[in-house]
């Protein structure tokens, strides 16, 4: 059994995520104590059990210590089976989160399957999905993953009320990525949604968002109407010959629509200023794929986040993979190869 602190790394719940979609994928059996130990809250919410049930029954487990505030949960994975699947995270949960660990454990599936996620969609502390939609998941199907995302509805907090369809598979292979130049930069593409609010919100953010980007024209899509929670917010990409690079902000009270669209814009701009391949929150998320792909993959990032180490941990502990890191000028270069090879 592999025995995994919690309160180590990142600490929080990605370790957590991350371990149950390892040990769906591998059959290894895993203990993790002290969950989120240094949280404020700390053990699990009621987001990291849907994360835990969702994972279970995707793999028919066994689990013990799978209740609010438990800081020791203990997961034996049988054999990941194919369907379609309901999770319901709750109230404004976040659906990306509890989709990163089931669409992991799905990386070797070869039955097609079917989930249905419900909560928040755009939310703080958790990649919207537009960042699924844009980025990772266009990432995914370049190194050979079949999955495709429809939002049905979008759900912010507090109310949520989201709502996303998720077909995966089946994956025949996983190709490495190995992208250590960006190529051309082929355009700026981009959302600003608004619910529930005036449809001038959506405009006053897209040209703060241009203004930003003088001399490139983005491509801005509006995404306006009414759900049952009430939200705002901007996601922006850059397409490049090679790669996607991510960047966006969501929209706050007492936060001008302008500064929503400035912020996205910045962040997009840090990495395009960059030589990174893979932009902060999308390294993390690839990472663990990458360890699974037959053959080496290299990229190179900005930062090497606290996520993205306890990532690197992680795959190691579950998988003879080999990660190694290494500073070019500004940049880190980061390299993920089976042993061996």
């Amino acid at each position: 059994m592999i025995e995994i602190d919690g309160s180590q790394g990142e600490g929080g719940g990605q370790m957590l995520r991350t371990a149950l979609a390892l040990s769906a994928l591998t059959g290894k059996e895993f203990r993790i104590t002290r969950i989120r130990a240094n949280r404020q809250n700390p053990g699990l919410a009621a987001q990291h059990l849907t994360s835990v049930s969702g994972v279970a029954e995707l793999c028919e487990a066994e689990v013990e210590g799978a209740k609010v505030g438990s800081m020791d949960l203990r997961f034996k994975p049988g054999s990941v089976v194919g369907g379609k699947h309901q999770l319901n995270v709750g109230t404004a949960g976040s659906v990306t989160l509890v989709l990163q660990a089931c669409l992991l454990a799905l990386a070797r599936c070869q039955k097609e399957v079917v989930l249905q996620i419900r909560g928040g969609t755009n939310v703080r502390w958790s990649p919207p999905v537009d960042h699924y939609q844009l980025v990772l998941l266009p990432l995914l199907r370049q190194m050979g993953g079949a999955v495709r995302m429809e939002v049905a509805r979008r759900g912010f907090y507090p109310e949520g009320g989201g709502e996303v369809l998720v077909t995966v598979g089946p994956w025949k292979h996983i190709a490495p990525f190995k992208v250590e130049e960006r190529g051309i930069l082929r355009s700026i593409e981009g959302v600003c949604f608004s619910r529930n609010l005036p449809p001038n919100i959506c405009q006053r953010m897209a040209d703060a968002v241009r203004n930003r980007f003088k001399g490139t024209e983005p491509h801005i899509h509006m995404d306006i109407g009414q759900v049952p929670s009430t939200g705002a917010g901007v996601f922006l990409c850059a397409l490049f010959e090679r790669t996607i690079l991510g960047g966006d902000a969501l929209g706050e009270k007492g936060i001008s629509s302008e500064r929503v669209g400035e912020k996205a814009a910045d962040a997009l701009l840090s990495e395009i200023d960059s030589r990174s391949t893979l932009d902060v929150h999308t390294a993390d998320q690839l990472l663990p794929y990458m360890a699974l792909a037959n053959g080496e993959s290299r990229f190179l990032v900005r930062e090497i986040t606290g996520h993205l180490s306890t990532q690197i941990e992680l795959v190691r502990r579950f998988l003879d993979v080999r990660v190694k890191l290494a500073d070019d000028g500004e940049d880190h270069l980061v390299s993920v190869s089976p042993s061996g090879t």
